[in-house]
């Protein structure tokens, strides 16, 4: 374990230990660990992150790894499979198969394979939750898992060390970001894009102990929206539908990844809905590559959802912006940073979840709908699956964005019936 802690730090991985000063082994089942200052999510750092054995780390590491978990690895095909064994010096409960692979397909393709009966479990998108398959059950699995769309908290003129341009001259106003999050029916995309398969968002941290339930809005209020926008000075002047405001019309491109079908009915849901208000959207699918050098600039459809409050932090905190796809609006609020700041010094769980809360809505300021809205946040996903009649999984855990604490967490439990 102190291996692990230390060449996680030295490698600077996706795991930040930047305050980790130092790992220990007190005995064979206690590590010491000393931080250069107080951090709150450290805990759940230490939750999340894998355990690599000294004795068989090496540059290959990533193509031949090797864990203490109830399978071993046995052979990757990249694009194509994984074939694990069950390992016998597995602690726990041993695990009633043998072996287990993964197949890697694209959407179709796995739906192709679950109706032919060529695999137990496949992961589905909510459009296709409404065809019956012979010989497998829909599983619908809670999630922390949001979409929500990332508002340009700046005006436009500036750029970006790289050159990427930063700021919009319409989200960049308070009204328009108000009005939007106020005039999207969340339960509408519910019910339509994903098929009840989910719930409206709020926040980045609906449900979680972090999460601030005060900053719930009445949405879908399309009366209210406009009030928003005409007391902002929106007025649609020339009758074209579109309001404006010093010349400029509340028009803006929204991004998504052209390759996810759910954010592309996503976005396409939100042109009609804030059509109504007065609110021009421009829907274009792009790749990752070219998201990244336009979305200082324009709205982004992305998605988030973690079991650890630091990413609230990597969002909305105001020195993180413009590092990777971390505070994408250029959002800054210096209250709700030294909430943050503050929620990660303290030694007090319940305190720091309090702060958090805080920095979300305090009932002057905060990132939430109700305050600053640089996010416009749509709905929470169930993970959906195909499971096979004849196999039981148990109970399933609350996973998060991109399924990375997978439907696998549990495969002790896994039964054939």
């Amino acid at each position: 374990m102190v291996f692990t802690y230390e060449t996680a730090a030295k490698s600077g991985s996706v795991v930040d230990l930047g305050v980790l000063a130092s790992a220990k082994a007190i005995d064979e089942y206690t590590v010491e660990f000393k931080l250069n200052k107080p951090q709150s999510t450290f805990l759940y750092t230490t939750a999340a992150l894998g355990i690599v054995p000294k004795a068989s780390y090496g540059s290959d590491y990533a193509q031949n790894p090797v864990g203490s978990g109830p399978f071993k690895f046995v052979q990757w095909d990249k694009g194509q499979q994984l074939i694990v064994e069950a390992n016998s010096y597995y602690y726990g409960s041993k695990p009633e198969f043998n072996k287990v692979t993964f197949l890697y397909l694209s959407g179709e393709a796995t739906y192709a394979a679950a109706k032919a009966g060529q695999v137990d479990m496949a992961s589905i998108v909510p459009s296709l939750t409404s065809q019956e398959v012979t010989g497998m059950t829909i599983k619908s699995v809670d999630s922390v898992d949001n979409r929500g769309i990332a508002l340009p908290y700046l005006k436009s003129g500036t750029t970006t060390a790289a050159g990427y341009p930063i700021g919009n001259d319409v989200t960049s106003d308070l009204a328009i970001r108000k009005a939007i999050n106020y005039g999207i029916d969340r339960q509408k995309l519910v019910d339509g894009v994903l098929p009840g398969y989910g719930s409206e968002a709020y926040s980045v941290s609906d449900g979680l102990p972090w999460g601030n339930p005060d900053t719930t809005i009445t949405d879908g209020d399309v009366e209210g929206a406009k009030k928003i926008l005409a007391d902002g000075g929106w007025v649609d002047s020339d009758g074209d539908g579109i309001v404006e405001k010093d010349g400029v019309k509340a028009e803006f491109t929204l991004l998504y990844p052209s390759s996810d079908k759910v954010r592309q009915s996503l976005a396409i849901s939100v042109i009609d809905m804030l059509s109504a208000i007065g609110i021009k959207v421009n829907v274009e699918g792009k790749s990752w590559d070219e998201i990244y050098k336009l979305m200082h600039a324009n709205a982004v459809l992305f998605g988030w959802g973690s079991h650890d409050p630091i990413e609230m932090y990597n969002i909305y905190y105001s020195g993180n912006a413009g590092i990777e796809t971390n505070d994408p609006t250029f959002y800054k609020n210096e209250q709700v940073d030294a909430y943050m700041n503050q929620a990660l010094a303290t030694t007090d769980e319940a305190a720091a979840n309090e702060l958090w809360k805080k920095a979300q809505w305090d009932g002057q300021t905060g990132f939430s709908s109700l305050g600053d809205a640089p996010w416009a946040w749509l709905v929470n996903l169930d993970h959906i699956y195909l499971v096979s009649d004849d196999l039981d999984i148990g109970q399933s855990r609350t996973e998060p964005h991109g399924h990375g604490w997978p439907i696998t967490a549990n495969i002790t439990e896994w039964r054939r019936k």
